[in-house]
């Protein structure tokens, strides 16, 4: 039964506004000429329907707005372009290329700003990390001045590698045997017959490998051939193909390497720039001398001296009337072509005296020297210089003659004048001088000369009448008299060999602008800067203007009566303290002074007699009684000594009085009376630490029997005196001695309870520890003294020696930072550089150490003993009698063999040797 077809029911229907046939499946649409109409005008409606197709975003345009949290801004929004879906117009690419304009051009005008600080800034950083090649471009150059000598004398580099890649393991090539070449060639053949094993086994029985031989032979001749192939090929590479050496020359590298060394090691861009910048200042005005000399010097020192001689010649060109550029071009140029240049600059400029003093430079001869000079003269007669470089060419009398004519031309030059003095003799200088001051009246110089004059010529009557004439004209010429100035011309004086003319100066204005009250101050400071500068005599009669004003002045006769100890004579030393005696009869140490140096001269009976004139006006003084019993005692007079001293102490009773009674007694063997005395000196002067040290030392010298007597005496000591230091040492070194290290302990604790931040008692337990073997608690007791005592010198000292020898030079460098002005710190280093064979450094700071301390004997003993191992007599000399001039009287081993009592008769000299002899070497 047929079925009747029923229809769609759009079938018939006009399509909807934009359908496209087949979309919905997948098919793809297209619009015909049909479709599209007749065309239409421009305000038609366009039909909807067949509107042309979206032109294809891109990826991008096709991603959705990221509406993120972090995509958000609170004043912008979203970030992105808000018109980016928007179609891309003409007018748009227009307002592009107009912002694009613009900025470019904002650029183009911060560009030299920006070019300007980006190469600020990188100067910045080359100049804080320079390159490899601007850290070695001088000691680069420096290689060109290399010898072969010096260069085959430089040692090998050390390797710094490793083992394994100092001693790579290198590549073994192992040939490949034929067995397996020959199966390589079996593997790519093509049988063409059967293998009568598989004929006779059928194929299951496979054969053992390496019982057949392939049936092709290798042709080892072409491997062999074809690898001596590759290796020409290998070597013809490596190899200069003209003259069939190798392309690096080893002998001419080092040389082209020197040729292109620059010769200017700065930046090439600031010469550029530096060029750039001239070459526009010559453009803009080619009259402007300094930019020629600028670009020739540039060019100079960049090592191009042709460019710079082009240069300056085109300079002189453009400004023949400066006479900078010729004198430029003069020194640029050799010296055949520096004269004619010379010569056209003279013809330009005849009245340069720079030119003309060049040209007599550039001549060789003196009689051509001279015939340039005197043409000079010609045209600038009234040049100083001139006048001066022609005389200095000239005999002594063409001098003299051309002098007069000289100043005539300069009347006002003060040194055309005095050299004209100086050439005159005696009545024509003064007439010459005479003339001078009429000319030029405010110079002090001619005054001066002509006090010098009169003082060679023997007339030392008018020196001082010709220094009070000068004061008194210049002042009248209203010229100010500068007390400096005259000073300084006082001390030329005495260079020149004038002193009357020095001494005067110093006498008429020393006392020029200064006030009553401050007048001895300044005058002291005066004496002492002529002492540092050598003028000794300038010195001697400031001392002397001062005395005249004061007296009675004590510190200035101790001062003055010090330089004379120093720089003069002894004559002169006890003129000075005979007169100072008189002026200040109560200075005691004058007294002394005096006494002392007629007694080093071997005058015993004027030492006596000073003595005795000041105990007239001093009675009872304590320093000279002593004084006398030391005269007295040093010239065997024992039994005067002990009169003096029975005197003394009934006159005169103190408790140094005392002492020296006992050490007397003592010296002289005398114990039971020096016993005796120190009971009676102990009962008046319980206080005084140093007859309780007496005491016990004299019980001590009898050995063990006296032990008990010498502790007990310096127990009662230390009740009476329990802040001296030397006493508790005293007693500690007592329980040393006799073997009670416990009992030397508990004294030690206790006397560094009593007195704190003492370095002695730390140093004391220290050794003590050492001594005993205890070498880590001594280390502990030297950490603990350094801790309460950080700037002492003798903990550090100590300190440096008893580190490992590797770790004492650190040591002594902390120690140098903590007390660097401390002489027994640089002792110690003076002994390290020694200890290490540095011979010339430890003889320089054992010299630093004696100039910063002269009265430690122990600084002088090592450094003499250090002389007699290292040094030459002299040098052991001088050090000797320099020791003996200073005196020292510290020092713990100086102290302990000046002190004792068997070396009581030793002087300086002996001590210093015995000393020397003790100390031991450093380890």
């Amino acid at each position: 039964m047929a079925t009747k077809k029923r229809n769609k029911a759009f079938m018939g229907m006009p399509a909807p506004l934009g359908y496209v046939p087949g979309l919905g499946r997948g098919a793809t649409g297209f619009t015909t000429r049909s479709d599209i109409g007749p065309a239409r005008e421009t305000g038609d409606i366009s039909d909807e329907r067949h509107a042309p197709p979206n032109k294809r975003r891109d990826e991008d345009d096709d991603e959705e707005t990221d509406l993120n949290d972090s995509n958000f801004d609170e004043e912008y929004g979203y970030g992105g372009s808000l018109f980016k879906n928007d179609p891309y117009e003409k007018d748009d690419e227009e307002a592009d290329e107009i912002y694009e304009s613009i900025d470019k051009r904002m650029d183009e005008k911060r560009k030299e700003r920006r070019e300007r600080r980006f190469q600020e800034e990188n100067e910045k950083y080359r100049q804080e990390r320079p390159k490899i090649q601007q850290q070695f471009s001088d000691l680069k150059r420096k290689l060109a001045d290399v010898t072969a000598e010096e260069w085959m004398s430089m040692p090998e580099v050390g390797d710094a590698r490793n083992k394994r890649q100092r001693n790579p393991r290198q590549e073994k090539y192992t040939p490949v045997p034929d067995s397996v070449l020959a199966k390589a060639v079996a593997s790519t053949e093509q049988a063409s017959s059967i293998d009568p094993r598989e004929q006779r086994y059928g194929g299951f029985d496979t054969p053992a490998y390496g019982m057949s031989t392939p049936s092709t032979d290798i042709e080892m001749v072409k491997i062999g051939e074809a690898r001596n192939t590759l290796v020409k090929l290998r070597l013809t590479q490596a190899s200069d193909s003209i003259t069939g050496q190798t392309v690096v020359d080893p002998k001419g590298y080092l040389t082209d390497m020197a040729s292109m060394l620059p010769s200017y090691g700065g930046d090439i861009n600031d010469v550029k720039k530096a060029r750039l910048l001239l070459k526009s200042v010559r453009e803009t005005n080619p009259s402007h001398p300094p930019a020629w000399i600028a670009s020739a010097r540039l060019e100079e020192v960049v090592g191009k001296v042709q460019a710079a001689r082009n240069l300056i010649m085109r300079g002189t060109e453009h400004c023949p009337k400066s006479e900078d550029i010729w004198l430029e071009a003069a020194r640029l140029m050799p010296l055949d072509l520096a004269r004619g240049i010379v010569t056209h600059a003279v013809r330009h400029l005849p009245q340069s005296v720079k030119i003309w003093v060049k040209a007599a430079d550039l001549e060789q001869e003196p009689k051509a020297k001279k015939q340039v000079l005197r043409r000079a003269l010609e045209q600038v007669p009234n040049s100083v210089r001139l006048w001066k470089a022609a005389v200095e060419l000239e005999d002594e009398d063409d001098a003299r003659i051309m002098l007069s004519r000289a100043v005539e031309c300069c009347p006002t030059s003060v040194d055309l004048w005095l050299a004209l003095a100086r050439l005159e003799t005696y009545e024509n200088a003064r007439r010459v001088l005479n003339k001078a001051r009429e000319h030029i009246p405010t110079d002090r110089q001619i005054w001066i000369m002509a006090a010098k004059l009169e003082e060679a010529n023997g007339n030392n009557v008018m020196v001082d009448r010709l220094i009070e004439r000068a004061l008194a004209s210049l002042t009248a010429n209203m010229v100010e008299i500068n007390r400096d100035h005259w000073m300084k011309d006082a001390v030329d004086c005495e260079k020149a060999g004038s002193v009357h003319t020095c001494q005067a100066l110093i006498r008429n204005v020393i006392g020029i602008g200064i006030e009553d009250e401050d007048q001895l101050e300044t005058w002291i400071e005066d004496a002492q800067s002529c002492r540092t500068e050598g003028a000794y005599e300038c010195a001697r009669a400031i001392y002397t203007h001062a005395r005249k004003f004061h007296p009675t002045k004590k510190v200035l006769w101790l001062d003055a009566a010090d330089f004379e100890k120093k720089h003069g004579t002894r004559e002169q030393l006890e003129e000075l303290l005979t007169t100072a005696v008189v002026s200040c009869p109560k200075a005691e140490v004058l007294w002394l002074m005096l006494a002392k140096s007629k007694w080093l001269a071997g005058n015993v009976p004027a030492a006596r007699e000073t003595l005795s004139a000041g105990f007239q006006a001093n009675p009872n003084s304590e320093e000279i009684w002593l004084a006398a019993v030391k005269l007295e005692s040093e010239n065997n007079e024992y039994t005067k000594a002990i009169s003096l001293l029975t005197k003394a102490r009934l006159n005169a009773p103190t408790a140094r009085v005392y002492m020296k009674s006992v050490r007397l007694y003592w010296c002289l063997n005398d114990l039971s009376a020096a016993k005796q005395l120190l009971d009676e000196a102990l009962k008046a002067y319980g206080d005084f630490p140093k007859l309780w040290m007496m005491k016990g030392q004299i019980f001590a010298q009898h050995g063990p029997t006296g032990f008990e007597a010498a502790r007990e005496a310096y127990l009662e000591g230390i009740k009476r005196c329990p802040t001296s230091i030397p006493l508790w040492l005293l007693l500690i070194q007592l329980e040393i001695d006799n073997g009670q290290l416990i009992k030397a302990r508990a004294n030690l604790e206790k006397a560094r309870l009593r007195n704190t931040m003492i370095p002695e008692l730390w140093l004391a337990s220290v050794r003590l520890e050492v001594n005993a073997g205890n070498v880590q608690q001594a280390k502990v007791m030297l950490a603990r003294g350094m801790q309460e005592c950080p700037a002492a010198g003798i903990l550090w000292a100590e300190a440096i020696f008893m580190e490992a020898r590797p770790q004492r030079k650190s040591k002594s460098v902390d120690a140098l930072k903590k007390c660097e002005h401390d002489p027994y710190v640089l002792m110690a280093v003076s002994k390290l550089f020694w200890s290490e064979r540095r011979i010339d450094k430890a003889r320089e700071w054992f010299n630093r150490t004696i100039k910063l301390e002269t009265d430690i004997g122990d600084c002088w003993a090592a450094f003499y003993k250090f002389e007699l191992i290292h040094g030459t007599e002299q040098q052991q000399m001088d050090i000797k009698q320099k020791c003996v001039s200073f005196e020292p009287r510290h020092g713990e081993l100086w102290c302990r063999i000046a002190k004792d009592v068997k070396n009581w008769k030793l002087k300086t000299g002996d001590i210093i040797e015995l000393c020397a002899t003790q100390m031991p070497l450093p380890n």
